[in-house]
């Protein structure tokens, strides 16, 4: 038995490109242009034609045309910072498909940016550990801010809120992004102040501008910088010569702002004739000779 195969060929052509430029997040129905018009199609016969719209390589229909008026419109919501990401150019392919000839027209959508993103930082808090002795003009480098935007709606800029002791240097990168240090204006004093809390804001440059903001925080690390100070500047005591070994002469005492190893308790040493622990207790070392 012989089987019989039929190869059917569908005349159709491929038409040149049409294009359009229009910015991302249109509503539903805005209309794009009238694709009926760019191409040179016959109104009054465009509805029989079943017109159509596909979208290359996605499932997702972002277009309609209207079989009346041959307005091609947004039918679905165009993210352009979902779509292409950091690229300078977006452009979304279409197809419309006619019938009745068959005939296909290609169509690209060059998505313009907007400035519908504000800058965020990583992190909600940024923390830092500088010692008290850290010098002025210290540098301490920040995380960027990131934007989904392009061009002139990404980050511009940062400002620091006005604090004590430190300004904002802004640096740029070859690429043109833009990042952060922290510098030390004037010397931390642990003594003084423990934490510090400044606030670090990043802003696009769309118009209107969006900005973002973070919390840094700062906490200061103790430095060996004070001396321990007695209560008194002297100390005087009296006791007989044939005093005792071990008799209790007096109670000194000091104190150190400084924390931790840099606070310890200080002993007195080389004094003669008597001995000092820890707890500032002075007592007599050996038999005393008031000859």
């Amino acid at each position: 038995m012989l089987g019989i195969f039929l190869l059917i060929s569908i005349p159709h052509t491929v038409a040149g490109d049409v294009s359009y430029s229009f910015p991302e997040e249109m509503k539903r129905g805005y209309v794009i242009g009238n694709v009926a018009k760019d191409i040179g199609l016959d109104i009054s016969k465009l509805s029989s034609r079943n017109p159509r719209v596909d979208t290359e390589g996605n499932r997702k229909r972002y277009c309609d045309v209207n079989r009346l008026t041959g307005d091609l419109t947004v039918a679905e919501r165009i993210d352009r910072d979902g779509l292409c990401g950091k690229k300078a150019s977006c452009v979304l392919k279409q197809e419309l498909i006619l019938e009745n000839p068959l005939q296909l027209h290609r169509i690209n959508l060059h998505i313009q940016d907007i400035n519908d993103n504000s800058p965020t930082f990583k992190k909600d808090v940024i923390k830092f550990e500088i010692r008290e002795s850290a010098v002025r003009g210290a540098q301490f480098l920040l995380d960027p801010a990131g934007d989904a935007d392009i061009e002139e709606n990404s980050v511009k800029g940062y400002s620091l809120q006005a604090n004590d002791h430190f300004v904002l240097k802004v640096h740029s990168r070859r690429d043109g992004d833009k990042y952060g240090e922290l510098v030390l204006d004037k010397e931390l004093d642990r003594e003084l102040q423990e934490e510090v809390t400044l606030i670090l804001t990043a802003s696009d440059g769309g118009t209107p501008p969006r900005s973002g903001t973070v919390a840094i925080h700062v906490t200061v690390l103790d430095a060996n910088d004070n001396a321990p100070v007695f209560s008194q500047d002297i100390y005087e005591a009296s006791l007989p010569e044939n005093a005792p070994v071990d008799t209790l002469v007096l109670t000194v005492t000091a104190t150190d702002v400084d924390e931790g190893p840099n606070g310890t308790e200080v002993g007195i040493i080389n004094v003669q004739d008597v001995d000092s622990e820890k707890n500032g207790q002075v007592s007599v070392l050996k038999n005393l000779n008031a000859v």
